[in-house]
Order: structure tokens, then C-alpha cells, then sequence
């Protein structure tokens, strides 16, 4: 009997978050609520291992061990750059061969074949489905209907439509444990704190109705008491509801500023976004004064000294380029820790960060 719930999202959270997982951890990966405050710190300490094991050869040639029996299928038919290549990547760190699937006009779907049959045949072929897809809930939709099948493997969601994207939030936040850290001499963070973001102010900028980046790092940094968060957004593309409310809930302060240029100097880290006005039905966005959250380099004096500038990219010009060269200008480092951080995710889903700790423990001294 099939039991796969037609529409995931009208259960309560904590229910899909159940049947997510497997063993009291996550088998598919699909929603940033999936990562409570422990799961975080524990993906970016191995986030934190991962690197600097690779930083060898014999360490990279060890990581290459791991997972060199599985293969995994990018299938991402919704355009990217980064987060494909940082999957792909992240895969090439940890052994997993894959393989991808970027166009869905070069598949069987062309032919008729239902996208929910094509994910079905993949997963008799490979290991792990990394999916960007343009639908919401289409991830875990087949998540759910995976786990009805002989063989079940995991999915895990690279970006689905407007709602969600969990990996993304992942490497946000170990981006920000970084900034709001103390690195060593090998800039690598040996003693994580327990609450780096407790009396810290952060500002998300820009579209914040239609920015799931914005939506999955919200959920992950109202697991810290004492965080401040600001949506600076036009009124039309203000934070919807829905996270306004999962903050109250948590008790976390958050306020909604009308321009960058007011706020700038209290902010400890600053999180712009694009306009996306791929998602407008009319060009409804030509009309939206945009400058008001532009950060610009006449603002810098305004900066705190270590003020973090994240952007999930790509970027247009409400992020000036000459902050580039800045030393608080985070996002380069931000793109590269998304391998890390996607590297440590797929070993742990796939049970192989217990040899990761082990060996990190037998070859560095801290």
C-alpha cells in the first residue's frame, strides 16, 4: 500500500522531519528545519576536519577512500553554477564518482517520461540523487516515495524553487562560525564555540520575499539564543510571514529597517541578495527603487572592523565590486566553504564521518 503523503508540506514539521530520517539522523536531505542547533555544530567541526585533512596528499588520498564505492547523480534541471560545482567537487573530496543530469530535454523525458519515473530509474544506478529542481516540494515528494521502494537512497535538496536550500544555509552558517570565530595560525578554528551568534546583529538585504538562501538560514540561526536578525527589504519583497513568525516563536529579536544605509553600522555581518526578478509575471520589479539596498564602498565607514559581507551569488549591482579586495568581503571564502561544508553533509549521511574524526585525531595534534 502506497502511503507517500501527496502534499509533504501539510504535515507538521516535526513529522517530515521524521520521516526524513533514518536512525535518528537524516537520510534525505531536504528541509533546513532537518538541522537543530547539535547537527549544525557537528557538520561544521567536520567541516573543519574535512579541510584540513585535505590540506595533505596522503590526507586528500585518504578522504578519496571513503566513498569510492558509491556514485552519485547530479541532477540539477534548474540552471546553476556554484551549487553544482561545489557538489561536484564535495564528491570528487570524498571519492563519490557522479555522474549528471543537467538538461532535461537530452532525457527520456522528452519521450513522455514523468520526472517522478526518471528519478526512479536513477536511483536503481546510483547511490545519492543531488536535485536542484524549479517545483517546491518536489524533493520531498521523492524522498517520499524512494522510501516506498525496494531500494531507498537518499536525496538531497541543492535548491527547490522559492522554498528551501538546506546546503546552502549549511555553508552560511559554517561561514559565519568562521567570522565569528578565532582561526589559528593554520586558519583552521580549533575550539568551536557553543553560541558565537548570541549578542550579534544580521542583516538580510535585498529580495527576501522570493530568497530561499534567506529562508533556509533563517530557520538554522534562530537555533541561537540571542542572535538579532534585520530584513531590509522593499515592501514588496519583504521576508513572508511565515519567518516572521518562526522567529517570534524561537524568541529571537528581529526587526524590518526601510534602507541599508541606517543600519549598517550595527550590523556584525551583512547577507545580501540579488534581485530576482526571473520570478516576476509581468516585470512587476523595474518599478522597485533598489538603491536603497545597495551596500556600497561610500558606506565603509560606517562598517563595524570585522564586519562579515556574505552573498549567495550570483550578484548584480547591489554589491559593490570594489568591497571585493576588503578583508570583510566573505563571499569568495563563503563559495569555497561550500565544498567543505558539502563534502562533510554526504559523509555523514553516509556514516563515514566516525573515520574522518578518527583519523583527524590520530594525525593532528589539536
Amino acid at each position: 500500500m502506497d502511503t507517500t503523503p501527496e502534499d509533504p508540506s501539510q504535515m507538521p514539521t516535526e513529522h517530515r522531519v521524521a520521516l526524513l530520517s533514518r536512525s535518528d539522523r537524516p537520510f534525505h536531505v531536504i528541509l533546513a528545519q532537518q538541522f537543530d542547533r547539535e547537527l549544525i555544530q557537528t557538520l561544521c567541526r567536520l567541516a573543519e576536519r574535512v579541510r584540513a585533512i585535505a590540506e595533505t596528499r596522503q590526507g586528500a588520498n585518504f578522504l578519496r577512500t571513503l566513498l569510492s564505492h558509491k556514485r552519485a547523480m547530479l541532477y540539477f534541471t534548474q540552471p546553476s553554477t556554484r551549487t553544482f560545482l561545489s557538489f561536484a567537487a564535495a564528491c570528487q573530496v570524498i571519492g563519490l564518482s557522479n555522474n549528471e543530469v543537467r538538461d532535461s530535454s537530452t532525457s527520456s523525458e522528452v519521450k513522455g517520461e514523468s520526472e517522478e519515473d526518471t528519478i526512479h530509474v536513477l536511483s536503481q544506478y546510483f547511490d545519492v540523487i543531488i536535485m536542484r529542481h524549479p517545483g517546491e516540494g518536489f524533493a520531498e515528494l521523492m524522498a517520499h516515495r524512494l522510501n516506498q521502494m525496494r531500494r531507498s537512497i537518499p536525496i538531497i535538496n541543492g535548491g527547490s524553487g522559492k522554498d528551501q536550500h538546506p546546503t546552502q544555509a549549511l555553508l552560511d552558517i559554517y561561514t559565519l562560525h568562521r567570522c565569528f570565530s578565532r582561526l589559528g595560525s593554520d586558519g583552521m578554528i580549533h575550539q568551536f564555540e557553543d553560541n558565537p551568534f548570541a549578542g550579534k546583529t544580521i542583516a538580510f538585504v535585498g529580495d527576501l520575499l522570493r530568497g530561499r538562501t534567506v529562508r533556509s538560514l533563517v530557520y538554522l540561526l534562530c537555533r541561537y539564543p540571542g542572535v538579532r536578525l534585520l530584513f531590509v527589504a522593499p515592501d514588496e519583497l519583504q521576508i513572508q510571514e511565515d519567518i516572521l513568525e518562526y522567529a517570534q516563536r524561537y524568541n529571537i529579536t528581529h526587526e524590518c529597517p526601510s534602507s541599508l544605509p541606517s543600519v549598517i553600522s550595527e550590523c556584525d555581518a551583512v547577507y545580501m541578495t540579488r534581485l530576482q526578478d526571473e520570478h516576476d509575471t509581468a516585470g512587476e520589479s523595474k518599478a522597485i527603487d533598489y538603491d536603497r539596498f545597495r551596500l556600497d564602498l561610500d558606506m565603509k565607514d560606517k562598517f563595524k572592523p570585522h564586519l562579515a559581507i556574505l552573498h549567495p551569488l550570483p550578484r548584480r549591482n547591489e554589491l559593490d565590486v570594489r568591497l571585493d579586495t576588503d578583508p570583510r568581503a566573505k563571499y569568495w571564502e563563503q563559495v569555497r566553504n561550500g565544498m567543505w561544508a558539502r563534502a562533510a553533509l554526504l559523509a555523514y549521511v553516509f556514516n563515514v564521518d566516525a573515520a574522518i574524526i578518527d583519523h583527524h585525531q590520530s594525525h593532528y595534534s589539536y
